[in-house]
């Protein structure tokens, strides 16, 4: 059989499972290590299968997936769109739209499957002998990931039986979404009877009509780890096999805002030397030696008229070029023995912030006395409380600046962080979660200062000061984003 097939990817699910991670935005949009998944199945087709004409289904999404992939024709791929009216229709029904389109072999991926380190270039190699299909097979896979996928049955080299979403698994040979079809599915699909269970045709199901029919349908054995993205916990390990795999190339750029740090910054700068990439200080005019120290240590330094804390976190995040950033305090209350568990947990989650509220690591003379601890607590509680509904996190403290975040987990909130002063702090923890990004709160050291003292809690006059400005723009965004978030749409029509 010809090489020379086309590709066709299915991308009109609605993701209904992934909600409210799918609410913002398609489900084939989502992203695994700052790639979305269609972008990803597009590449997998151009460079492991040299696909260069590519059909995609798409619904109600087809303007966000065209901005997506943007203009593929300079790198010699042809894509097209076509529009599928009535996803609820399900796959099967959504395959057959292509129909008019394609004469010969195609090879059909789902949009919402991560494969990594696959060996999909391996495909073209059974073309030499005769089939209708070729169903992708993972070997040795659990029964419960057999259950939320398809089983497969193998005879001879040959499949003799597929069924979708089995009750009693009697083989560990796993389907995924990945086929190459002779035109013979497209009346496959046409006569295969609606599945009890679902009351659609199936594509599984046309599949397996195939085989009854007496036609030639082939396993093929692929390699690397897949996960079939259905839900929340599917995505999260998604980006945890990817980011795992990858970690050790990324690059950590740290963000230290200073004003008149000169008694610590360059023991924090020598702490965190050799253990990220770059070191960033946004200095605010300091009138000591701050920036001059700061330099010498070998620091980035960018002094400039800043409105605050929060605005000098900002821009020194916007000079960071590392995959992941880091923030800290320039007054040594940090340490960097406590970054290693930051990445870690990084790993499985799109932010990680500390918390300095845990008793036994909390230094003696370190500014968090028991009225702190309970406040910064307190005010956690209420982040909590207030976006109950969007899977937040476990918080108990809004104030700690050591923190970590994926860059391309800060692109998606930094048009929505404005915060200049201290209220910055639990703004960068609201935007993340209203934008359903992970975050994962973990315990660090919380050490006295090595020189100076704390601009926003020096004081029990500064200390409310603090807390009132955190809590109006709590209260505030939360208001503001009910008319944006979680109107229903028929009463934000209304109002419109």
């Amino acid at each position: 059989m010809t090489t020379n097939m086309v590709g066709l990817i299915a991308a009109a699910g609605q993701g209904c499972r992934l909600y409210p991670e799918s609410k913002q935005r398609s489900k084939v949009l989502l992203t695994v290590d700052g790639q979305s998944l269609i972008s990803r199945t597009v590449a997998m087709m151009k460079d492991q299968l040299n696909i260069s004409k590519i059909f995609i289904v798409v619904s109600k999404n087809r303007k966000a997936v065209e901005q997506e992939l943007g203009d593929t024709r300079s790198s010699g791929l042809y894509v097209h769109y076509i529009d599928n009216h009535e996803p609820e229709k399900g796959l099967a029904q959504g395959i057959l739209l292509a129909e008019p389109l394609i004469d010969g072999p195609f090879c059909l991926m789902l949009s919402d499957e991560l494969y990594e380190g696959s060996d999909h270039f391996r495909l073209p190699d059974m073309f030499d002998q005769a089939f209708s299909a070729i169903c992708c097979v993972k070997n040795g896979s659990s029964p419960r990931e057999i259950r939320k996928n398809y089983m497969v049955e193998i005879t001879d080299h040959k499949i003799t039986r597929l069924t979708e979403k089995p009750k009693l698994v009697i083989q560990d040979h796993m389907g995924c979404g990945t086929f190459v079809f002779t035109p013979d599915i497209f009346e496959a699909i046409r006569l295969v009877s609606p599945s009890v269970h679902s009351g659609k045709k199936e594509l599984i199901d046309a599949v397996d009509l195939l085989i009854r029919t007496g036609k030639t349908v082939l396993p093929f054995y692929t390699g690397g780890d897949y996960v079939n993205v259905n839900t929340a916990d599917d995505l999260n390990h998604a980006n945890y096999i990817v980011r795992g795999k990858r970690f050790d190339q990324k690059t950590i750029s740290l963000v230290i805002p200073a004003w008149n740090e000169e008694d610590s910054i360059g023991h924090v700068i020598d702490d965190f030397k050799g253990k990220v990439a770059e070191i960033i200080v946004a200095d605010n005019l300091s009138t000591d030696r701050t920036p001059d120290i700061a330099k010498q240590k070998g620091a980035r330094v960018y002094s400039r008229r800043l409105r605050g804390y929060g605005h000098a976190i900002r821009y020194g995040l916007s000079k960071a070029t590392g995959d992941i950033l880091v923030v800290t305090e320039a007054d040594g209350s940090f340490a960097a023995r406590d970054l290693g568990k930051l990445l870690e947990y990084l790993k499985d989650a799109d932010m990680v912030i500390g918390t300095r509220t845990t008793k036994q690591m909390i230094e003696q003379g370190a500014n968090m006395n028991l009225f702190l601890r309970f406040g910064n607590a307190a005010v956690a509680k209420i982040i909590e409380m207030m976006w109950w509904s969007r899977h937040e996190p476990r918080l108990t403290d809004v104030g700690c600046t050591y923190r970590a975040i994926w860059k391309d987990a800060y692109d998606r909130i930094k048009d929505d962080l404005n915060a200049d002063g201290p209220a910055f702090s639990p703004e960068m923890i609201i935007e993340p979660i209203r934008h359903f990004l992970r975050i994962i709160e973990i315990p660090v050291s919380y050490h006295g200062r090595i020189g100076g003292e704390s601009k926003h809690s020096r004081t029990f006059i500064h200390i409310l000061r603090t807390g009132f400005s955190m809590l109006f723009l709590i209260c505030r965004k939360r208001l503001t984003y009910f008319f944006i978030d979680d109107l229903p749409a028929w009463l934000k029509n209304r109002r419109s």
